[in-house]
């Protein structure tokens, strides 16, 4: 049942991209659903929808978590006996599935942010299937295959942003970080210290100035390590990567091995920022075929069923990868000392990384993750000087070519999913950690108020219909997402992918690898 299911979805798929390619800068739904618009300069490296979601899926072997722990120096020492506990670790993503092997007691929900909030069916729910494997990398508990995620005692606080075509908009982090920061301790005993953004806007603002770069940095001042990808287009490093402050992240091809002194640079890892600050990556980590959690039924397991390994896992390739091996690292060293700065993580990781000698990295002087070697360095005396941002800049300009599109009509200009914004009084109530109370966000009611435990997760964020109309059209919100779906027993059922479309450029083999 499961298998003809699958294979009746990759027919409807591949109509559905056949039409597509009447439709060059289309991705998403049709008029009424919610889309996304990429500039033709992005379409022909982007990654799991619009440049945003920084994960491909993989051919090949797979390199197995355990394996990933031998290779960041993480399986033997005091690494070997750290499992994050005590530790938050908030993921701003695109849901997480209670599929198999996936720890509900670890898993807490936070607000769903996503055009998807508003169906029931689908709020919470990765139906993509980008986060799901972003935390199986994480906190992964697979009894089949025995595959547990790197730091897998953390709690892993998830906002899920992205819809089943990945679309989300720059305000829609904006507001998912700002919420980390506000509720970063509502649970003591697992304060959150880590935010894993595997996530790029369609722009390169200057950071000084850009508002998503001001939301990353005031969870940084807050002391939230901010683990970012770098992006996936081998050339310019995306938005908020690109930020001085925040740790950002690329990916390593460890070529098969467990010693990184054959690894390389994985040639889609962006690994600069050509623009006046002068960014380089500041990490490199395990990203290529990374073996985690399927979601079986979600856009890219019906996309890409050679990624599929067994019932329980799928492989996945990017900066995304890389971000959640990262962020799982700083989870286990901030467990062994709590202590640590923002500051002080990202100089003991940078400092401490095995500088990659082979291949494109030859002479290039980057570290990939060594665990092993951070938790044993002295701590740091160290603080950052660069400028900050003061988040006064164009939301329009973080998007870049990137769009959301609902009725025909993009999102541009100064303004939110939910209204209007004026960005230097946000920036203002940002620093301040007012920009939320109880379910709104800069006055817009976004979500519930308050904490229930209504969802599949040991605790879960209210919910909250939007009001109003959306931007430019003359309905009310409703489900956006896949219509006639809904979620049964693990698996997507009763349903069709009717009026779901990519184009064919952006989902071509050039773009996986």
């Amino acid at each position: 049942m499961r298998n003809t299911r699958r294979r009746g979805r990759q027919e409807l798929l591949r109509a559905a991209a056949a039409a597509a390619a009447l439709l060059p800068v289309v991705i998403g739904g049709t008029a009424g659903g919610t889309q996304s618009i990429a500039s033709a300069a992005h379409r022909a490296s982007d990654a799991w929808a619009s440049n945003i979601w920084m994960g491909t899926a993989a051919s090949g072997a797979g390199l197995s978590l355990a394996d990933v722990r031998k290779t960041i120096g993480a399986a033997t020492g005091t690494a070997a006996g750290l499992t994050g506990a005590g530790v938050g670790v908030a993921l701003i993503d695109t849901g997480i599935a209670p599929v198999p092997g996936m720890p509900a007691a670890q898993i807490i929900n936070g607000p769903d942010l996503s055009f998807e909030s508003q169906s029931s069916n689908l709020r919470y729910l990765d139906t993509y299937g980008h986060g799901t494997h972003m935390a199986g990398i994480i906190v992964a508990n697979d009894s089949t295959t025995g595959t547990v995620g790197l730091a897998p005692k953390v709690k892993l606080t998830s906002v899920k942003v992205g819809t089943s075509n990945g679309a989300v908009d720059a305000s829609q982090m904006i507001a998912a970080i700002d919420w980390m920061v506000a509720h970063r301790n509502d649970d003591p005993a697992n304060p959150i210290r880590v935010i894993n953004l595997s996530y790029g806007t369609g722009g390169t603002p200057n950071y000084w100035t850009d508002p998503v770069a001001f939301a990353a940095e005031q969870a940084w001042k807050a002391g939230i390590v901010v683990v970012a990808a770098v992006g996936n287009d081998g050339k310019q490093m995306t938005d908020p990567a690109t930020d001085q402050f925040i740790l950002n992240v690329g990916s390593a091809d460890t070529r098969g091995t467990l010693s990184t002194s054959d690894d390389t640079i994985s040639t889609f890892t962006s690994l600069t920022y050509n623009g006046p600050s002068n960014r380089r990556t500041d990490l490199l980590a395990p990203g290529q075929s990374i073996l985690s959690l399927a979601d079986p039924g979600s856009n890219i397991d019906v996309s890409y069923t050679s990624a599929r390994v067994g019932t329980t896992l799928f492989r996945g390739s990017g900066t995304s990868q890389a971000t959640a091996v990262t962020s799982s690292a700083v989870a286990l060293l901030l467990q062994a000392r709590p202590s640590l700065t923002p500051d002080q993580v990202k100089y003991l990781l940078m400092t401490n990384g095995d500088v990659l000698t082979s291949g494109n990295a030859a002479g290039l002087g980057y570290r990939e993750l060594n665990l092993g070697k951070a938790l044993a360095a002295p701590t740091p005396n160290v603080k950052q000087n660069f400028t900050w941002s003061n988040g006064s800049g164009p939301i329009e300009d973080a998007r870049g070519g990137s769009h959301v599109v609902r009725d025909n009509v993009a999102l541009t200009g100064e303004a939110t999913i939910w209204g209007t914004l004026s960005t230097g009084a946000w920036a203002s109530r940002s620093a301040s950690q007012s920009s939320w109370s109880g379910g709104q966000w800069m006055g817009h009611q976004v979500t519930g108020s308050g904490w229930t435990g209504t969802s599949w997760a040991s605790k879960t964020w209210a919910v909250s219909a939007w009001s109003g109309t959306p931007w430019g059209a003359a309905t009310t919100w409703s489900d956006p997402g896949w219509s006639g779906h809904y979620w049964s027993g693990h698996y997507w059922s009763s349903g069709t992918w009717s009026g779901h479309y990519w184009s064919s450029e952006d989902w071509s083999t050039a773009s996986w690898d």
